[in-house]
């Protein structure tokens, strides 16, 4: 039975400290895990509950106009 290597190092070479030391931040964040009752941030790109801006301007330059703060 030959298991997935954890990590594989594709460019440089690491001594057994990097090593070690990057192996136990990954395994720690792996352990850690999503906070416990917590959803992952929606962007406000994405929020179907997020109006649609109101009023967008019109005429020639309105492409320019449309990325100003109002």
């Amino acid at each position: 039975m030959t298991a997935e290597p954890f990590l594989e190092v594709v460019r440089g070479a690491p001594d057994d400290v990097e090593l070690a030391a990057l192996t136990a931040v990954v395994a720690a964040l792996a352990a850690a895990g999503a906070p416990a009752g917590q959803r992952p941030r929606r962007s406000a790109w994405a929020d179907r509950a997020r109006p649609a801006p109101a009023g967008l301007p019109h005429g020639p330059d309105a492409w320019r106009w449309s990325a100003l703060p109002r």
